[in-house]
């Protein structure tokens, strides 16, 4: 990366590890999309129309609010426009640069963590989406669970630990993001995991059912169907380890709408969610919750105990579910659901192997995460 560019992955590593203290991220986007989706932390200036047709002088009048003993970040759409304003404020003495790739760069970003309490286990968050993936592993196997269509990430996760990818697994058939699994699964010719009732008319899934269990090593993933978020959820146990999916995120649930809006149908899958978080908060204490999505929490590794979760009560919707309150459940969710993620029915589309992914697969899947009940 040149002195005039910032890769976005170095600005995540920053915010996660507590060193964006001397970093200043000016967003010049317009008002609208900021509010929509931003880098946390991030400042709007919304000059996105100046600085298209080379108009400095609103930067120009604000360069009292910037700050001096900072390294200044600029970012944009796709870095053009904070490319040029980056380069006016250097030459007005700051130390400027460019995020490569702006906001699309951001949402290509995926980070890595390791499990404590249990060493086979990697997290892969994706930051500027809210997706959360994972690369389990014993011995030198290893199984990939519900991979972004960045499939390099996970060959890359694997051979940094010498480890065989025997496996790919989705707990669900997403409508967020785009997967990579049979993508990933294909090209290394191993099977790909989905249950029943998301498989569809999908071709080369080996279907999976409750009590099933994929080997990785001399350890096992133990399939818990736990429908709702979709009819075929499910997450993974492995050891102290429960890889929730969208089922239980640390502050929310899924959201039961994204196969029928109806209200009926929402009802009927908002009960069936109800039934599959009595059965996980059945699990022991101690065991360590792996969402599938995240929203704004600062927590690294994206995990919580779930005996912390449930005390916590950060939760409102699982406190319903530990006070046996179904009826309250249903009428929060009900009452409460946010915006659908965006362009969800075509990605569902394309994870359903219904359409084929064309060239604007990347930014069908940018932006924030909706995919939790409230």
């Amino acid at each position: 990366m040149s002195n005039t560019r910032i890769d976005p992955a170095d600005v995540a590593r920053r915010i996660g590890e507590d060193e964006a203290e001397d970093l200043f991220i000016l967003d010049v986007r317009n008002e609208d999309d900021f509010e929509e989706w931003q880098i946390p932390g991030s400042t709007n200036l919304p000059i996105y129309d100046e600085l298209l047709e080379e108009d400095f002088s609103t930067l120009a009048d604000r360069l009292d609010e910037l700050p001096e003993d900072q390294e200044i970040a600029v970012i944009c759409v796709a870095g053009v426009t904070s490319a040029r304003a980056a380069e006016f404020l250097r030459e007005e003495g700051f130390d400027a640069k460019s995020i490569d790739g702006g906001m699309n760069g951001w949402g290509r970003v995926h980070r890595q963590y390791e499990i404590e309490g249990d060493d086979g286990v990697v997290q892969i968050v994706r930051p500027g989406t809210g997706c959360v993936s994972y690369l389990v592993h014993d011995g030198d196997e290893a199984v990939v669970v519900d991979p972004t269509q960045y499939i390099d990430q996970y060959l890359g996760a694997a051979d940094e630990r010498d480890l065989d990818i025997v496996g790919v697994a989705d707990t669900h058939a997403h409508a967020d993001h785009i997967s990579g699994a049979r993508r990933l699964a294909g090209e290394l010719d191993v099977p790909y995991y989905l249950h029943e009732e998301d498989a569809g008319e999908l071709d080369d899934v080996t279907e999976l059912t409750n009590g099933d269990v994929i080997a990785v090593g001399d350890r096992k993933l133990d399939v818990l169907y736990t429908p709702g978020h979709t009819p075929g959820s499910v997450s993974f146990g492995f050891g102290s380890a429960l890889l929730s999916g969208d089922t239980l995120f640390l502050r929310s649930v899924g959201r039961p709408d994204l196969e029928d809006s109806s209200e009926e149908a929402v009802r009927t899958a908002a009960s069936q969610l109800f039934d599959s978080l009595e059965r996980l908060t059945s699990l022991d204490d101690d065991t360590i919750v792996l969402p599938g999505h995240f929203s704004d929490e600062e927590v690294r590794p994206l995990a919580t105990e779930l005996g912390e979760l449930e005390e916590e009560s950060t939760n409102e919707l699982l406190s319903y579910v530990d006070a046996g309150d179904e009826e309250t459940f249903v009428e929060t969710i009900v009452e409460s659901l946010a915006d659908e993620p965006a362009n969800y029915n075509e990605i569902k589309e394309i994870n359903w192997g219904k359409e084929q992914p064309g060239e604007d697969a990347e930014a069908l899947e940018l932006g924030p995460n909706n995919c939790a009940a409230n």
